[in-house]
Formats: structure tokens, sequence, C-alpha cells
């Protein structure tokens, strides 16, 4: 270990060590008569007062400590204005890979600079992106950018970014490269700070959590290596009954092993997360037959432990909606991902895995679920199925990247790794600041 990281662990270990975790909980203001994105922006802007009184409260007491910097949430950046009253520096965690920092950051310029909006954005049909070594197509791109009502949240989002310290991202050098370079050698992003140290993920899941997960882990214990596709959307991912029927004739004309994740959608114009099926309603939305004709071949889950799920030997493939974190532990676990995407950063997220940085089949990359919409259309079993088989070949180009890139994931948070260097950065850059 270094020894400025040596010396920095041995300052902290014992307050650390005596201390715990405080949370506090906020009031949030009344919005009902706002739109979501409004009714966002709104309810930050409101907490800023109550965010100082809190960290004031915390850096006085009787046993308090040296305030050192605000990690604030990449869609809390308007808290950076807390960090400058208590003059310390700010640094934003983002949680989605170095590439989609670049893209918020290159939209940004276009609309404040260029005097660009959502809808001539739509327009286009690509953007030269400095932070994607590819034309990035319009269709690829986050709906808030791309829809007028969500404007002035990214604006305001997009412009605390710019005001960071710095940026930690929970990505690795290896695995976008070219992003991270950029940052350093494009002027439009030169001069913010980026301190990529991830993979940040659970490295070792537990192999036994709850009943289903327990008879899922018990069923992949008896398949061969790599040859279960798991079929999992996260946790706010969801169809309808039309595409849940593709995707159950998808899976069954495959004739692949499979562990799905089936959770219900909920109500229309709500914005609450799926819940999982009882049984009676599962036999109701699947093909009738479909669970007793796949029974020796595969399991319907409702949630599932995705890690635990991931890191199994019996796992090939993952049919994806390509959050990042998802995006993370399918590289750090050496499985392919099958492109799906709902929403969000997902749809850049499908672009950069497919496109750029050649470790996942495509299913859709333009695949979309507005905010209390539906989708955009309905995907056929024909292109599930296709995607199912091309996620689980064995000798694939793509399994081999993966295979490459999980190695480098491992390596790079060790002594001597990318993500351990940044993060050996970031602590000299706070404690610089502190002994000044």
């Amino acid at each position: 270990m270094p020894q400025k990281l040596m010396s920095t662990q041995n300052h902290f270990r014992s307050p650390i060590l005596s201390t715990s975790s405080i949370f506090q909980n906020l009031l949030f203001p009344q919005t009902s008569n706002l739109g979501p994105a409004m009714a966002v922006v709104r309810e930050l802007e409101a907490q800023k007062p109550n965010v100082k009184q809190i960290v004031s409260k915390l850096t006085t007491g009787e046993q308090h400590g040296h305030l050192a910097a605000f990690v604030v949430d990449m869609f809390c950046t308007n808290m950076i204005d807390i960090a400058k009253e208590f003059s310390v520096p700010a640094f934003v965690f983002f949680t989605s890979g170095v590439g989609f920092l670049g893209l918020n950051l290159y939209i940004h310029n276009l609309f404040e600079r260029d005097n660009v909006d959502s809808t001539q954005l739509l327009q286009l049909t690509e953007l030269a992106i400095p932070s994607f070594a590819n034309l990035v197509p319009t269709k690829s791109l986050p709906s808030a950018v791309l829809c007028k009502e969500y404007e002035s949240f990214f604006m305001s989002y997009a412009k605390g970014l710019k005001n960071a310290d710095g940026i930690i991202v929970n990505s690795f050098e290896e695995l976008e490269s070219h992003a991270v370079h950029s940052f350093s050698s494009h002027p439009d992003l030169a001069g913010l700070p980026i301190y990529p140290v991830g993979p940040i993920l659970n490295r070792e899941p537990k192999t036994k959590g709850n009943i289903d997960s327990n008879d899922i882990i018990n069923w992949l214990d008896d398949q061969p290596p790599s040859s279960v596709v798991f079929i999992c959307f996260g946790s706010k991912g969801s169809f309808n009954e039309d595409q849940v029927k593709e995707i159950a004739l998808a899976v069954e004309n495959s004739g692949a092993r499979f562990v799905w994740s089936l959770r219900k959608p909920p109500p229309k114009g709500t914005t609450v997360p799926p819940t999982d099926y009882r049984l009676s309603e599962l036999v109701s939305v699947l093909p009738e037959g479909f669970l007793d004709r796949t029974v020796k071949i595969g399991r319907v889950t409702g949630w599932a432990a995705q890690a635990q799920i991931l890191a199994h030997p019996a796992t090939g493939g993952f049919v994806s909606h390509c959050g990042w974190n998802s995006t993370l532990e399918s590289i750090y676990f050496s499985v392919p991902i099958a492109t799906w995407p709902l929403f969000a950063d997902q749809q850049t997220n499908a672009f950069e895995l497919v496109t750029e940085l050649k470790t996942a089949v495509e299913i859709s990359l333009d695949y979309r679920v507005e905010l209390f919409g539906g989708p955009n259309y309905l995907l056929s079993a024909d292109k599930i199925e296709r995607g199912i088989r091309n996620v689980l070949q064995k000798d694939g180009e793509v399994r081999k990247k993966v295979k490459e890139m999980s190695e480098k994931s491992r390596k790079t948070l060790l002594e001597g790794g990318s993500s351990y260097i940044y993060l050996g950065h970031l602590i000299d850059n706070i404690m610089n600041q502190v002994s000044t």
C-alpha cells in the first residue's frame, strides 16, 4: 500500500472504528401540483436548509470530527452549494459510466452554449460525443434530454456536475478507456477531475438467501457450466401481458435452460415498483401450459438475487435492462449481456456495450418505456430468441471479450490497479485541502 494511503488509513482508523453512520430523515414538501421533473427540482431545493442544519450539528457536537468534504449523489448536485458555504470540496458520486457522464456534459453544452433544445435534438440522427469513439444515435439518448418536460431538471442536474470539485465514477479505466481519456484530452471535458474507482459492487454475494432464492441456487447447482440464460430487468422492470407472452415463446423455442425473474407491473399512472405475481396470476399471464412444458429446463421466479445468480458457474448469459450496476456485475462475474434497455441511462448503456465495448449482443438498443406511459413497441419472440441463442454461444467473440474484461475488473481494485490508484488520488486531493 502506498505510504500516503497507509498514513491516511491509520490517521482515520480510530475515529472510523469508534463511530457509526448517522442517518437523518428529511421531510419532503407537497408538490402534487407540479410535473414529476419540476417536483424533483423543487423537493431537492427545499432540502438545502435542512442539510445545512444537519451538517452544522454533526460538526459542532461533542464527538464531532473535522468536515473534510461533501460526497453527493449524482441527482443531488444542488447540495454542492452547501459544501461551498462550509468551505469544503464537493464530489459527486456518479453511478453510471464515464461515457454517460461525458454525454450529459456534452448535451448540457448543446443546450446552454449552442441554444439547442430537446425538440431540435430529436431531429438529429446521431451525435459526435467526445466520450464515445463512435457516433451516438439520437435514439440511444436518455429520455431526460429528449423530452421538453424534463429539460429544466436535466439542466439543473448537469450544471451541478460542472460545479463539482471532482466526479467519483463507478467504472474503471480498462473498461471505458476512450471515455476516461477524453476527460484529459477534449477541451469540452478537460478540467473536471474524474475518479473511476469501480467496480463498486458486492463481489462476494451470499450463496444462500430466502426460500425462493435457495431453490434457484439449488437448481443451478445441477446445471452444466455456462448453460443457463438469466432473464431479469432490475427492481423496476416489468412488462404487459403481450410482451410477457413473446418472451415466453422465445424462451421455449430457444430450448435454453433459463431463470426468469418475472415481475407484475404497477398500476398505470403510478411510479411504485413492480411486485411479485401470485401463482394463480402467473399461470394466467404466461401461455397456457408454459410452466409444465419447461419445468425440466427452467425456473420462473419473482424478485431474484441477481448477484448470486450471475456469480453461479451455470449462468452463461444475461438478458438485461442494462442498468449500470447490472452491467458491472455481469462483467465482474464474466456473463455476457443480451441488451434490452427500458429507461434512464439504459439505452446509452446498451449502445456502449454493443458498439463501443463489444461486451454484449443486441436484442434491442432503442426499446423505451416512458414515465406514466407504455413501451414504444412490442419486441417479437423471434428477435428475443435470436438474442438468447447469441448470448449463450460458447466460443463467441463477445464471451471472450467479457472474460478478458472480467479479469481486468478484478485486478483494477488491487494495489497497482487503476481504480486503486484513482482512489489514492481522491484521498490525496481531500487530505491536501484539509491540511491547508
